[in-house]
């Protein structure tokens, strides 16, 4: 997470149009590229190996779940530090050399606010709407509730959106009697999808915007149409990919059909209280590059007058947050630090931009299908904080038109690469955690099997949307 972009409120939609130029094209295509100024000097390549061992080795351990994830995150970090392959107190201080505190209190107050509502028995009344609303029929299920993770996202954090869907999820998933894995699955990958639309709707695009001065109306313009052709896609992709799970049970839609959704709630008033808030912290997220006012600090505050005006039992709530998740962000804040500290994410970044020559389309290809690649095993967070000036430099080289195709192909590349891996965003970790607790556990490679294929299909046609809005 990154202070607001003050300064990327301008509209360029009038700069947008005149990308179609032709003769601007021609001139494009077929201009060298200037040459790069002389990088800063090599890094020691000591510290940069041992980093690298050691989270190639953690990464190792946490895919083949071996040993407990928290533990492995929580040694590869303790190792980095008594290495000194992050500085010091910086661990504690800095975001770019430790640990993103913003993420871990966003996480925090969603968590205490989830375990609000969830007293109220709203979480129930949604799981049988939603139930009743397929007929009971698991992909007509999973399609809605993919198409709400969808329509929220882009204007939620994805955290925040995946936090407020699974216990829906998992509720109905047990009035049907059919597992939720594939359900939870398919929410955080759409989730991820989905979030690339705007400015708000993934981490990595406010890192973005904030580096590349791109506003809200930017992203809709160059994002939003992909995103909703991605999107689409994937749907379609799910039904093939979840197939096996989509199993059918007419004895248990019938004993759901007939019951009343609104028994559930078990106090209204209450309830009544949790809305407002909720609305209100959402109102928050959502201005928040208008206010100033982090979303850390927005859930924080939300989840402070939640407990007030519903005077919730503490217990309880404090019961919903997922500790091993907070931790687990903890390690792996840590671990990547030791790899940008040491300039290993760098090094790897200039050594790409290096290989792209003369042609700015093979700069665009790079960004994108590179991007993917790393942002599924390096986070896609601190990945984009680290890379940001890189592709800046890159971008300043060509024209602005050309160095604007340049920034969204690194947002896609980005948002799409969160898919890649278990460990690849923070939805991720977070969705994890919630089935682990709910009893149905998802291992690191039955997530990333289907956030492979996910990210290949959608980095393709983010590829040839790059190709044809911009370069063709």
């Amino acid at each position: 997470m990154v202070a607001d972009p003050t300064g990327g409120t301008r509209d360029r939609s009038a700069g947008a149009a005149r990308t179609d130029d032709p003769a601007r094209r021609a001139t494009r295509r077929h201009a060298p590229r200037p040459a790069r100024p002389a990088g800063p000097a090599p890094v020691s390549a000591w510290p940069a190996i041992a980093a690298t061992v050691i989270f190639a080795v953690a990464f190792m351990f946490i895919a083949t779940e071996k040993i407990n994830r928290v533990a492995v995150v929580l040694g590869a970090a303790g190792l980095m530090a008594l290495l000194g392959l992050v500085p010091g107190s910086d661990v504690f201080y800095s975001h770019h050399a430790g640990i993103d505190w913003d993420v871990i209190f966003l996480l925090f107050g969603m968590m205490i606010i989830v375990g609000v509502v969830k007293q109220t028995g709203v979480f129930e009344f949604l799981a049988i709407w939603a139930a009743q609303r397929s007929q009971g029929r698991p992909y007509r299920l999973m399609a809605l509730l993919v198409g709400i993770t969808g329509l929220a996202s882009p204007f939620l954090d994805n955290v925040t959106t995946v936090m407020l869907v699974a216990p829906i999820t998992i509720s109905v998933c047990r009035r049907l009697g059919i597992s939720a894995v594939p359900y939870l699955i398919a929410e955080v990958l759409a989730s991820n999808i989905a979030g690339a639309a705007t400015l708000i709707g993934d981490p990595p695009n406010i890192i973005i915007g904030s580096r590349a001065g791109l506003s809200f109306n930017d992203f809709l313009v160059h994002m939003a149409p992909i995103t909703l052709v991605m999107f689409l896609a994937f749907l379609v992709l799910a039904r093939f990919m979840f197939r096996k799970s989509f199993e059918y049970h007419p004895e248990r839609f019938a004993a759901v059909r007939d019951m009343d959704a609104r028994a559930a709630i078990t106090d209204a008033a209450m309830l009544t209280r949790c809305l407002v808030v909720l609305v209100l912290v959402m109102v928050g997220f959502g201005l928040h590059t208008v206010t100033g006012v982090d979303v850390a600090v927005v859930a924080l505050l939300g989840a402070g007058v939640m407990v007030l005006v519903t005077r919730a039992d503490s217990a309880r709530y404090l019961a919903e947050v997922e500790w091993p998740t907070l931790t687990f962000f903890l390690g792996l804040f840590v671990m990547v630090a030791g790899l940008t500290e040491t300039g290993v994410i760098e090094q790897v970044g200039q050594w790409a931009t290096g290989a792209i020559g003369d042609s700015w389309f093979a700069g665009a290809t790079s960004l994108v299908f590179g991007s993917a690649v790393l942002g599924a095993f390096f986070d896609n967070i601190p990945y984009t904080a680290t890379m940001a000036p890189i592709v800046a430099d890159i971008a300043s080289q060509a024209d602005p038109q050309t160095g604007q195709a340049l920034w969204w192909s690194f947002a896609l590349g980005a948002d799409l690469g969160g898919n890649g891996t278990a460990v690849a965003a923070s939805a991720n970790i977070v969705v994890l955690g919630i089935a682990a607790r709910a009893g149905e556990p998802i291992s690191f490679w039955q997530f990333t099997r289907y956030g492979i294929a996910t990210t290949v299909l959608t980095t393709l046609i983010a590829w040839g949307y790059v190709w044809l809005r911009y370069f063709a």
